[in-house]
């Protein structure tokens, strides 16, 4: 180890390329059946792209790898498009796959140095964090402190960082003002939710506090989610005078994850893509209202005084997905080796880019069937084919399977379901 000591509980150094050197060979980990997790020894090995390191004692999500695939693939995307230095910041970095996997296979982009910051809040973890980020050929700095310190330093030293990984347990809202006061601007914030009661609506105390906004159940609830948590990330920007722009957003389960370009100003009716969306709970009919423009809610198609309404938001009104930088991920992937990017991660990148997220309409072709009566949902792509052959905006949903997004109204869905009935059920 080379370099200068930071700390009792950071450690920094700088590593030559010739002094690359691996871990060891990869053994089989300890599964957990129930959870999908790996349950890792002290000398547990894992290798994942480039990366071959030791897991230690602790949670590890093998699952997530398309979550760590687009963040090495988001950060090869920011060496491309930008000039001069950057520095990257994992905030609770775990084992340090994630940065050790953007020192192997995002930072060769770069034309200017790189700098990689793994953090983890667990002292204990540090040394095999250090241990895992040695064969990097870069600066490197390891810490072990609250995120919340972390991100409280950098603001008050004006020590900016170009990417944040923030992979929370439970909901990131308190973080979520530093982090963006520390990232430079057009610089990305890559967040993970664990928190799938709030944003789903099954905990409305819990979508206030962390949210600010009221969260009602949805058949559309991983949506639901991924919108809420754009909402109150553009409203903290925005109070800081910084606009937002959505660039890959999906769900792992009741895992949420969004990845935003943080801008230097407000782009012009960005304000306007904060909204409210209603829902008939009797009928099922859905409208959707810009706070800009908020005003008296249309009937839904219950026979009069019988509808419901249950309105959700403020929640994010627009696209989810930027599909020029998902295509240009998409591009960069092909080029890589095979083994970078794994086939579940091209998967979900193509399903993002066949639905951007616009409108903020989604039906559940089960709930649809429901309605009509009929044994079985629709085929969902001949659904979206009929929809769009009579005028109508449509695509299958990217964000949850056997979900339809059109702007066509209730009754006129509801027809063109009736006109495939039987058709491949």
């Amino acid at each position: 180890m080379e370099g200068p000591s930071c700390g009792p509980l950071t450690l920094q150094w700088h590593r030559h390329p010739n002094q690359i050197q691996w871990l060891g060979s990869p053994q089989s980990a300890v599964w957990t059946a129930a959870a999908g997790t790996v349950l890792a020894t002290s000398d547990s090995h894992y290798r994942e792209g480039a990366a071959e390191l030791t897991l230690g004692k602790g949670f590890f999500r093998p699952e997530s790898r398309p979550a760590r695939d687009l963040s090495v693939l988001l950060a090869r995307h920011q060496c491309q498009s930008k000039r001069g230095p950057l520095r990257w910041l994992d905030l609770m970095a775990g084992c340090g796959i994630r940065a050790l996997r953007w020192g192997l296979e995002a930072a060769e982009c770069c034309s200017e140095p790189v700098e990689i910051w793994a953090n983890d809040g667990d002292p204990d973890r540090l040394p095999l964090i250090a241990a895992n980020l040695q064969p990097l050929p870069m600066v490197v700095q390891s810490s072990a402190e609250p995120a919340e310190v972390v991100l409280g330093r950098c603001v008050l030293r004006r020590e900016y960082v170009d990417l944040i990984d923030l992979d929370a347990f439970g909901s990131p809202g308190p973080l979520i003002q530093p982090a963006l006061q520390t990232l430079r601007f057009e610089g990305l914030l890559l967040l993970a939710s664990t928190d799938g009661r709030s944003p789903t609506g099954h905990d409305r105390p819990g979508a206030l506090r962390n949210l600010g906004a009221a969260a009602r159940v949805h058949p559309a609830s991983w949506e639901m989610a991924l919108r809420h948590q754009i909402a109150l990330v553009a409203r903290q920007a925005w109070m800081l005078g910084r606009g937002v722009q959505p660039l890959v957003c999906f769900s792992e389960g009741r895992t949420f994850r969004i990845a935003l370009r943080l801008r230097r100003q407000i782009q012009p009716q960005e304000e306007a893509r904060l909204g409210l969306l209603a829902r008939c709970e009797a009928c099922g009919a859905q409208a959707v209202q810009s706070l800009i423009k908020l005003g008296n809610w249309p009937t839904c198609h219950c026979s009069p005084g019988q509808g419901r309404w249950s309105i959700s938001g403020p929640l994010w009104i627009g696209a989810l997905q930027d599909p020029l930088t998902l295509q240009q991920l998409i591009d960069d992937a092909v080029q890589l080796d095979g083994k970078s990017m794994s086939a579940a991660t091209f998967r979900l990148m193509q399903r993002l880019l066949a639905d951007p997220g616009e409108p903020a309409l989604v039906w559940s072709t089960d709930e649809l069937a429901r309605r009509l009566g009929t044994g079985g949902p629709p085929p969902l792509a001949l659904l979206v084919q009929a929809l769009r052959k009579a005028g109508y905006r449509s695509t299958a949903s990217g964000v949850m399977p056997g979900q339809v997004r059109t702007n066509a109204d209730l009754p006129d869905l509801l027809q063109i379901c009736s006109s495939l009935r039987g058709v491949g059920i």
